[in-house]
């Protein structure tokens, strides 16, 4: 981008920054202000001197992507997009950490108009855009072509010393190096300070080396508050040809303030009223709070030259599409997250031969065999497992692995992500959030604990990102209670915005992946068993997509009567429950048995559909291997579940040792029946 800045402008700009964060922070009486203080000089170099965006559409396909990985230092990301120009006005920045505002605590995508991720639990930002700039990577190999090159854009990162501490850099980090990203450079804010004071005791690493040793180049230290300097390093950053950069910043955090810069204090309090008014006299800036001079304006306004550099693409983007019209319609297909035209009858196709097959095999098996059909169609699914991939069965014939050979990519779809599981979880965040693919990545159920809070953000953000986690229960078997994950089933179903898929059979794992596909603003996760499943026979499977549906009611098991109870069951223990309601047609007990592949889609039915799954006036069973609790919410009257961890034993045994055997279901609904017969008299 043109220089917007004359040489007499940057302080003042940087300066624009820092007054918008103390009087943000100080109208909120919350906030962070000593991190945006701190980093406007390398905003001014990053967003006036190199940063590729139009203003006026956020959204442009061709657009650099800046990410503040720091993200409790919100206000310099608000403060940027208001002063170059963005559909944020200064009315927006009044209402900082208020209700329903366009400026939340920490940046939310789809909130703010030019925010790419959200970022808040740190490290999750630098990582995302190790997904970001992996995605622009693949794009640029797939879709450019000779003298047409319509991807090439940078991702820039700002983080600071948390991010860094927390784990997850290292995972991504490590494989960004591995994967020579050279189009994402990284910008330390390297203040020394944290919540808790100077770092230094508790994080004495080498940064430096440390991001050497992963195979990046490292530039600096360099004076963060030298907006040339800055300049100077993005630009060397930019020259690279096979690696990421980071360009360590040295800054003064709350700068400018003259009692709390470089404390504590500066990082998460207001600085008060007292001390903005002498900040304001150091910085000789005499201006009221919110008030920003029109020549400060002027230097950061980036619409035409955003709207400009737009133009210029749209130009490259006509003659790619006169050359190449198949592939810049196929471009503009997966840019906007839409399906092939032919997804629905995939889907209806897929569902078909599951349903005609009627395979007895483990539903991690059932997974793969969907996936063959899928990834085949689909180009945009981008796969990979955690060092699992034999055991996940993520890979396909049409996803041969992905590698970097001197930097290019070869093509392959599926990802060796290694043993970083949450590195893995947030990187296929950043690969969603910068569209053209659909990630989906795969481990063991158990080790979700280590992706969790990277799955509740694609939630949070609304992004179609599919978990594929195998060994599902205690039918892992003898691994044992470290790895057999009892808890973790209801627990991700607790997380608003997530579909959680436990199928029973071939048929509802194909319904399942056609589900988590189909829904562009829901991540998915898909818990799969190792052991095989035998097929439960059913008549269609329409009604798999509502999330429970009668799988087999007393009449169709050749048992007479109408149903006195139901029997709700997800996963390997449907079959339990059809054998469950054999004994009990032997005892004269006619039960309805109900599959309940996803409670997440079962609760977000209407009324009646409910009501007519599960009728008010029958008692209820639930049968799962996990925890009893959450199944209560149903009026269960009773719960044959597993409160306890496992042990180390085959799996047959610990099924049959914690109860989860057709007699004992039966028993139990027995009790529930003769229960709910003393309850009406």
């Amino acid at each position: 981008m043109p220089d917007q800045a004359t040489a007499s402008t940057p302080t003042q700009m940087a300066n624009a920054i820092r007054a918008l964060a103390m009087d943000a922070v100080q109208a909120a009486n919350s906030g962070h202000p000593g991190a945006p203080m701190g980093m406007a000089d390398m905003a001014v170099a990053l967003w006036a001197r190199h940063l590729r965006h139009n203003p006026t559409n956020p959204h442009w396909a061709d657009r650099d992507r800046f990410v503040l990985s720091n993200g409790h230092g919100s206000m310099l990301i608000y403060a940027l997009l208001h002063l170059s120009g963005y559909a944020l006005s200064i009315e927006d920045l009044k209402a900082f950490r208020q209700m329903h505002s366009k400026t939340p605590g920490h940046p939310e995508v789809g909130i703010t108009p030019g925010v790419e991720t959200t970022t808040g639990p740190l490290g999750q930002g630098i990582t995302n855009g190790v997904g970001l700039a992996l995605a622009e990577k693949l794009l640029a190999q797939e879709f450019n072509r000779d003298g047409h090159t319509i991807v090439d854009h940078h991702t820039y990162v700002f983080l600071g010393d948390g991010c860094l501490m927390e784990g997850v850099s290292h995972e991504a980090c490590s494989l960004a190096g591995a994967w020579q990203l050279n189009k994402l450079i990284a910008l330390y804010d390297d203040n020394g300070i944290s919540i808790d004071g100077q770092v230094a005791p508790w994080f004495p690493d080498n940064t430096a080396q440390r991001f050497a040793a992963y195979g990046w180049d490292v530039i600096g230290p360099i004076d963060g508050h030298d907006a040339a300097a800055v300049d100077a390093a993005i630009g060397k950053a930019k020259k690279s040809s096979a690696k990421p950069t980071l360009i360590i910043c040295k800054t003064h955090i709350g700068k400018g303030s003259p009692n709390r810069a470089n404390t504590a204090k500066a990082h998460g309090e207001p600085l008060g009223g007292e001390e903005i008014q002498l900040t304001r006299e150091a910085l000789n800036w005499p201006h009221a709070p919110f008030v920003i001079p029109a020549e400060v304006y002027a230097a950061w306004d980036a619409k035409a030259a955003g709207a400009a550099l737009e133009a210029a693409w749209d130009e490259r983007f006509d003659a790619y599409a006169a050359a190449h019209p198949a592939l810049a319609a196929e471009f503009q297909r997966r840019m906007a997250g839409v399906l092939p035209e032919n997804f629905a009858q995939l889907a209806v196709d897929a569902v078909a031969a599951a349903h005609d097959k009627a395979e007895t095999v483990a539903s991690r098996k059932a997974s793969q065999i969907a996936l063959e059909h899928f990834t085949a169609a689909l180009p945009e699914l981008l796969g990979g497992s955690a060092d699992l991939t034999g055991s996940n069965l993520t890979q396909t014939k049409a996803t041969p692995s992905l590698r970097f050979d001197a930097g290019v990519p070869n093509g392959g779809r599926h990802i060796n992500y290694g043993v970083r599981e949450f590195g893995m979880a947030a990187i296929m965040n950043g690969v969603a959030l910068h569209g053209g693919y659909i990630p989906y990545g795969g481990t063991f159920l158990t080790f979700s604990d280590y992706s969790r809070n990277a799955i509740r953000m694609a939630a949070l953000m609304k992004q179609r990102v599919i978990h594929v986690f195998t060994h599902d229960s205690i039918g892992l078997g003898e691994d044992g209670p470290t790895h057999q994950s009892v808890e973790h089933v209801s627990s991700l179903r607790l997380i608003p915005g997530l579909d959680v898929w436990r199928p029973a059979d071939t048929t509802e794992t194909v319904v399942a992946w056609t589900m988590a596909l189909a829904n562009a603003q829901r991540p998915s996760v898909l818990a799969l068993s190792r052991q095989n499943l035998p097929y439960a026979d059913k008549t269609a499977a329409d009604d798999i997509t509502r999330g429970a549906y009668v799988l087999r009611e007393p009449k169709d098991a050749g048992i007479k009567g109408k149903a006195r109870a139901v029997i709700l069951a997800s996963g390997s223990e449907v079959q339990l429950a059809l054998e469950a309601q054999k004994l009990l047609g032997q005892s004269g007990i006619p039960v309805r048995v109900v599959s309940v592949p996803c409670t997440n889609v079962f609760d977000r039915q209407d009324a009646a559909y409910k009501k007519s799954v599960l009728p008010p006036a029958l008692p209820r069973i639930a049968v799962e291997a996990g925890v009893s609790d959450f199944w209560w919410k149903y009026g269960c009257a009773a719960v044959v579940g597993i409160d306890t961890y496992g042990e180390s034993a085959p799996a047959p045994v610990l099924f049959k040792h914690f109860g989860f055997t057709p007699e004992n279901v039966a028993n139990t609904v027995k009790v529930a029946v003769g229960e709910a017969r003393l309850k009406r008299r």
